[in-house]
């Protein structure tokens, strides 16, 4: 480890750098910042995490433009929240913001909490997210530590330790707490994202446009790949599940909703299973005229926050048409109705037009 040389950064000398470094490098033109309210900065934190920003800006778009306010989207179907949602990953995000919709009409008069502490009551919005829009829509002084804040942070002041551990989060919030500046909260809250997102990268950060960079204790002993530390991960269980592509003669797909607290909760998806043997069973029972056809379906592969899952497609073919019920739809990708559908579904929806393409399904 090299000898510090240099003089370390200070929590009040980090705002002033970056206020300077963002009025020419940060990002000014992104949508939820050309017309800011408390509800579109809501939306766009809580697309953005997990997720990119030129990922979220398509979305972001088209969900504001569906449900320009917290009323529009508290009386939405959820069919059609998630609908916007597709693709987007993590759905889990899109139920808790319509919850918390519905909260703020029935219990707030359709305004957002301007407090913290009732805001992070809300399904959804964590101590890093409510500061986020507290600081961005009200200019009201909280500290952020989201991933990017957190990346900063970590190198600037060379913080150690599991970043999902309890005594490493509450460094790096007094710490984050500390930089935060008295004046010019936005400015300040949206520079350590862009800083994050744009220079302090996680595996190639760009040192040498960093306005923070000569007082960075990672960047003056050459640590920067090592911090922030790794998390402890445990190892990721693999399940395996089977999926029936059931299609009737006109060529519409069952789909079946799921269970709203599960995987993919409140989506819709072919009808899954744990074995073949339920899969077969399930079949008999309630679509006796149904009939496997012969060719394989590509087998998919699914990455989740705590497993990994392997689903084994099986193409069905059904002579006849079945009513539609309240769990299960028939759908018909040529005029496809507003639902939202699985990353599964989509992925076998794209593999059966190839397949029709090449005449290998019939």
């Amino acid at each position: 480890m090299a000898c510090r040389t240099a003089p370390v950064a200070s929590p009040e000398t980090v705002a002033p750098a970056l206020l300077a470094w963002a009025q020419g490098n940060g990002r000014h033109n992104l949508p939820w910042q050309l017309d800011v309210t408390p509800y579109r900065v809501w939306v766009s934190e809580v697309m953005l995490q997990q997720t990119q920003v030129a990922t979220v800006i398509s979305y972001f778009e088209r969900f504001v433009f569906r449900f320009p306010d917290v009323a529009s989207l508290s009386a939405a179907p959820l069919d059609e929240v998630l609908h916007l949602w597709t693709g987007l990953g993590y759905y889990a995000r899109a139920r808790n913001l319509q919850r918390a919709a519905r909260i703020v009409v029935e219990q707030h008069e359709g305004c957002l909490p301007d407090d913290i502490e009732t805001l992070q009551t809300l399904p959804g919005i964590g101590r890093s997210t409510a500061g986020a829009i507290l600081a961005l829509a009200r200019g009201q002084r909280h500290a952020i530590l989201d991933g990017n804040a957190r990346r900063v942070l970590s190198r600037l002041f060379a913080v150690e330790g599991d970043p999902g551990a309890a005594n490493t989060l509450k460094r790096l919030w007094i710490l984050a707490n500390a930089c935060t500046p008295v004046a010019n909260v936005p400015q300040y809250t949206q520079a350590i994202m862009d800083l994050g997102a744009g220079v302090c990268l996680r595996s190639r950060p760009r040192c040498e446009a960093c306005p923070l960079s000569d007082v960075c204790v990672a960047h003056l002993e050459s640590r920067e790949h090592e911090l922030p530390s790794r998390r402890r991960r445990a190892l990721r269980p693999r399940r395996t599940a089977y999926a029936l592509v059931i299609r009737d003669a006109a060529g519409a797909l069952l789909l079946q909703r799921r269970p709203v607290e599960s995987l993919w909760g409140g989506l819709w998806s072919f009808p899954q299973f744990d074995s073949e043997a339920e899969a077969a069973a399930w079949l008999a029972a309630c679509l006796p005229n149904a009939v496997f056809e012969s060719g394989p379906l590509p087998t998919q592969h699914h990455s989740f926050t705590h497993y990994d899952l392997t689903l084994h497609p099986r193409a069905v073919r059904l002579e006849a048409s079945q009513p539609a019920t309240a769990a299960c739809a028939w759908y018909d990708a040529h005029t496809p109705a507003r639902l939202g559908l699985t990353k599964a579904v989509t992925q076998e929806l794209e593999t059966l037009c190839q397949l029709a393409t090449n005449s290998t399904l019939r």
